[in-house]
């Protein structure tokens, strides 16, 4: 019979678990939290210390059973909940239900799950840590009052189905002042004039009007910039001046969780979500053969970049051999923190170095090889020596005015030979950048001092300033851990929750708010600048860190809360205004009767609705007159469609509806039914093609765009590669356990198959 019961949350962490105990152990899975706040009610007595009033979920009856009866036959309980503080609080609810057994209950952390991580953790258990349960508890109560004070008020107010939350509502917020930002927004010209220049030796190189007579000079209009040319075509170009320097840079640190979700964001485009689900997978355990489940990675919810002692050894040891001692610095790099409350645990590294991604390729879905190959580089490159670079900035004179040059090359890769940063979207360039700019080559010819240019070529090119673009998930989350907003393992739910209640939509990979968005926002902050504001929230997150370290008590936090809070929520009570029955005025104006639009929000969503109603009963989708850019093309007429919503979702329906009832499905989690795949149909006269479709089941297969004129369909994914074989204009992409994804050829006859593929 077992001695000891191991509790853990995820059951990929308990099959993984079970591997490496003996039969001594017995090893459950919680699945997540046991305990909450009751549905239907608020739960919280607000008059005894904010004290909760937690009640065994539904659906963890059963898994509540039968630990209850594991923990009755077990000698001692081991609560292994993942290492943070919402994992100290499910341990801790845990010991809450179990301490009637009177089993000695203690706390093991895996910070990751190897076979001798793990037997150390089981040899040194702990009590449970009831500051961090505290923290939990706090940010728990606070989230309840806000939601259970504040969605009502939309209710009310608006309709039925909103919600309003801490975080949540501080997102929505820097989303539509963004958007605000972007319609404010009024560009302003400028010209650049760019000198292609020849010395005595290639290579020619480009030089950016920067002075005139030896100041900064912006050029802001057609006709200064014309004037200028006609100067400078006739001048002189001599070197004013050459200076060269050498630039060092600094390997970056391992990633933290908010770090790992932006660049797997902008490198591979994976949804917050996403990202975490597949670290969660690769921290629980990956069979490598053997029928041995390893964990390849270390906790994945992290604000810290320490690393252990043993790690650092293994991984200077590991560039030594495999790329020489010439890019391994003297002593090892030390990151840091932006905080000592999230020194909790390391930062995210692979558990074994050793484990390149060419090693467990083999048995890693794509998505999940993409993810671990970048969490081991970036480990890896963290503590080689810095990347260094030449760099030679060159003044070129052409009679009273300056151009800019600059060359860089780079001298030694260093960190660079494993890892490098691919740019995020480009912040905005404002007018005074401009001047700043300089065309940067990667080598420049040899110049010296009063050495005299060959004018090659003069180009005069217009530019306006960008308004700011809008948020990604990328930058959003990169936004909000700046901002102290939220903490990263939060992060995927608050996309989730804003996305959901239709508070935003996704154009193009970015955030645009809805009118309903809009209209939350402002109703919200107007009522409670106080609170739903960026720079308290973060204050909110320093409380409950504080809480957690221990130097501030939990009910004191929620008692000046709630004073703030409450205040505000009476005042909001009477004062905010109902939009449930008038709806909002727009500037839009009726196509029958030119009566102006209301803007109205119903059961199914948002729409317009004319105000001489019931007179005038024209109604119609927000934005629907213009086709969406990615609109499909109308199946019955070939017309653009447009995006309407009906009771059992969002879908294209013909822009010239009602004369055409034409009308397209709208998978879940796309905008557009139709992804292309960059293959022409293969029937034989028809010009359309092959995009993603999926089946009444979900499932998803290609088909022609021409449907139902045309009936082409696939069940694998086409390739725009033609086959190196037969000559086939197109590979499909097949996957099947044995052999992973590849590529094969659709001919018949030809038996063309690349190898093994994990990775395209």
């Amino acid at each position: 019979m077992a001695q000891t019961l191991v509790i853990v949350e995820s059951p990929a962490k308990a099959r993984t678990l079970g591997r490496y105990l003996g039969k001594e152990y017995t090893v459950m899975a919680s699945v997540g939290h046991v305990r909450d706040l009751p549905r239907n009610d608020l739960g919280i007595d607000l008059a005894h210390g904010f004290a909760p009033r937690y009640l065994v979920m539904p659906a963890k009856r059963k898994v509540i059973s039968e630990i209850r009866a594991a923990a009755e036959r077990a000698e001692r309980i081991l609560l292994a909940t993942d290492p943070d503080r919402e994992g100290e609080a499910i341990g801790w609810h845990l010991a809450e239900i179990l301490k009637e057994t009177g089993k000695p209950i203690s706390r093991v952390l895996f910070h990751e799950i190897t076979r001798h991580a793990v037997q150390e953790a089981i040899a040194s258990p702990r009590p449970l840590d009831r500051r961090l349960v505290d923290s939990q508890q706090a940010r728990r109560v606070v989230d309840r009052l806000m939601g259970y004070k504040l969605s009502p008020l939309l209710w009310e107010k608006v309709k039925r189905g909103l919600s309003a939350g801490r975080v949540q509502s501080v997102a929505l917020k820097m989303i539509c002042d963004r958007e605000a930002e972007i319609e404010a927004f009024v560009p302003e010209e400028y010209w650049h004039l760019d000198a292609r220049l020849a010395a005595g030796e290639p290579p020619s190189f480009v030089a950016r009007l920067a002075q005139r007579d030896g100041r900064k000079l912006v050029v802001r209009d057609g006709e200064t910039a014309a004037a200028i040319r006609a100067e400078v075509e006739n001048a002189a170009f001599e070197v004013a001046s050459v200076a060269k320097r050498r630039r060092q840079q600094k390997a970056p640190p391992p990633f933290v969780t908010a770090k790992l979700q932006q660049v797997a964001a902008a490198r591979f485009r994976f949804p917050v979500r996403k990202t975490m689900q597949l670290a969660q997978r690769l921290y629980e355990g990956v069979d490598l053969g053997g029928g041995e489940r390893v964990g390849l990675i270390t906790y994945m919810r992290t604000d810290s970049v320490r690393v252990a002692p043993e790690a650092l050894d293994a991984v200077r040891t590991h560039i030594a051999s495999t790329f020489g001692d010439t890019l391994l610095p003297d002593k090892p790099n030390y990151f840091k923190n932006r905080s000592e409350a999230q020194d909790a645990h390391e930062a995210i590294r692979p558990s074994d170095v050793s484990r390149t991604p060419e090693a467990v390729a083999a048995y890693l879905e794509a998505d999940a090889l993409k993810l671990y190959t970048l969490v081991w580089q970036r480990f890896v490159a963290s503590q080689m020596k810095p990347a260094q670079f030449d760099v030679t900035d060159v003044v070129v004179n052409a009679g009273r005015y300056g151009f800019k040059a600059r060359g860089e090359t780079e001298v030694e890769a260093g960190y660079l030979r494993v890892y490098r940063e691919e740019e995020e979207t480009p912040a905005p360039r404002k007018l005074a950048d401009a001047e700043g700019e300089e065309p940067t080559s990667r080598r420049l010819p040899p110049l010296e001092k009063g050495q005299a240019l060959r004018l090659e070529k003069l180009e005069t090119e217009q530019k306006f300033t960008q308004p700011p673009p809008r948020f990604t998930e990328s930058t959003l989350v990169k936004a909000m851990e700046e901002n102290g907003i939220g903490r990263p393992s939060t992060y995927a739910q608050i996309i989730a929750v804003i996305s959901d209640r239709d508070y935003v939509t996704k154009q193009k990979g970015a955030f645009a708010p809805t009118q309903l968005g809009k209209l939350v926002n402002r109703m919200l902050v107007d009522a409670f600048a106080g609170l739903i504001n960026e720079r308290y929230t973060a204050r909110m997150e320093a409380e409950l860190d504080a809480v957690a370290e221990g130097k501030e008590d939990w009910q004191a936090a929620l008692a000046r809360f709630w004073k703030a809070f409450s205040a505000d929520l009476e005042k909001a009570s009477g004062a905010m205004q109902s939009v449930k029955r008038q709806g909002v005025q727009t500037e839009e104006k009726c196509p029958t009767c030119g009566s102006p639009m209301i803007l109205r929000f119903g059961r199914y969503g948002e729409y317009l609705a004319c105000s001489r109603y019931p007179d005038c009963r024209t109604t119609r989708e927000p934005g629907a007159v213009q086709p969406a850019q990615d609109a499909p093309a109308c199946p019955e007429c070939d017309a653009a469609m447009v995006q309407k919503r009906s009771r059992f979702g969002p879908f294209w329906a013909c822009s010239r509806y009602p004369e055409c009832k034409g009308t397209r499905r709208i998978t879940k989690g796309s905008a557009s039914p139709n992804t292309p795949s960059g293959v022409r149909c293969t029937r034989e006269g028809c010009d359309g093609e092959l995009v993603e479709k999926r089946s009444r089941r979900g499932k998803p297969f290609w088909g022609c765009n021409r449907y139902p004129k045309c009936t082409v369909t696939l069940n694998a994914k086409p390739v725009p590669h033609p086959c190196p074989q037969c000559g086939a204009v197109f590979l499909l992409e097949k996957t099947s356990v044995r052999r992973g994804a590849q590529w094969v050829c659709a001919t018949p006859g030809c038996a063309f198959r690349t190898p093994q593929r994990r990775e395209e």
